[in-house]
């Protein structure tokens, strides 16, 4: 049976809740930080050194272009739940500091805990036909073409990503970061493989 139609519409949005609460507990992680992370998120927290803009502004705008290789590559489904999932993240982001106060936080237990969060949030997206949109859609893609590991290329392109805080950040803060990415990206390298998740 396809993937795309194992959940009806409604535990999509459910589990897309969960993925996006999941990320955004991350992000808040690594914000309290001053961690960086690839892919868009990591744009985006280097947009909110940089600008104006709140992480979840950054965000939302940082993957508006990539909604045209979701909607041409991966189909309407996927893209629908692609965006759901980068609106909620783009809100609960900005959202959370509001109601979940934290005055302190060990940095190794917010790089690991926090990578590890971002990492469950994107293997269930990317287990209800979603991603965390940018270049979380360019990796399932070469996935499902048989190309390259989704985790692997995620983490490539995360660490060339994270190398652009070598300018913004402290040389410890930014190897922390990697160290987040390496815990995120394994969560997927680990756990989204064909085949693996099947319905018996």
């Amino acid at each position: 049976m396809n993937q795309q139609h194992r959940h009806p519409l409604v535990e999509d949005l459910l589990a897309l809740i969960t993925a996006s609460a999941a990320v955004s507990i991350g992000v808040y992680l690594f914000k309290l930080c001053g961690f960086l992370t690839g892919g868009t998120a990591g744009i985006a927290l280097i947009l909110t050194k940089v600008s104006f803009l709140s992480f979840g502004q950054a965000f939302f705008l940082v993957n508006l272009p990539f909604y045209y290789l979701a909607w041409t590559r991966m189909g309407k489904r996927f893209t629908l739940n692609t965006f759901i999932a980068v609106t909620t993240v783009s809100f609960v982001s900005d959202l959370l500091p509001k109601l979940w106060v934290v005055t302190d936080v060990n940095v190794f237990f917010a790089a690991i805990s926090g990578g590890l969060l971002v990492g469950l949030g994107i293997l269930i997206m990317f287990r209800h036909q979603s991603s965390l949109g940018g270049l979380g859609v360019l990796a399932k893609y070469l996935q499902e073409q048989g190309i390259m590991n989704a985790g692997r290329f995620q983490l490539v392109v995360d660490v060339c990503i994270i190398t652009v805080g070598f300018f913004l950040v402290p040389f410890t803060t930014l190897l922390l970061s990697i160290l987040g990415a390496v815990a995120m990206n394994m969560v997927i390298a680990v756990n989204h493989k064909p085949g693996r998740y099947q319905i018996t």
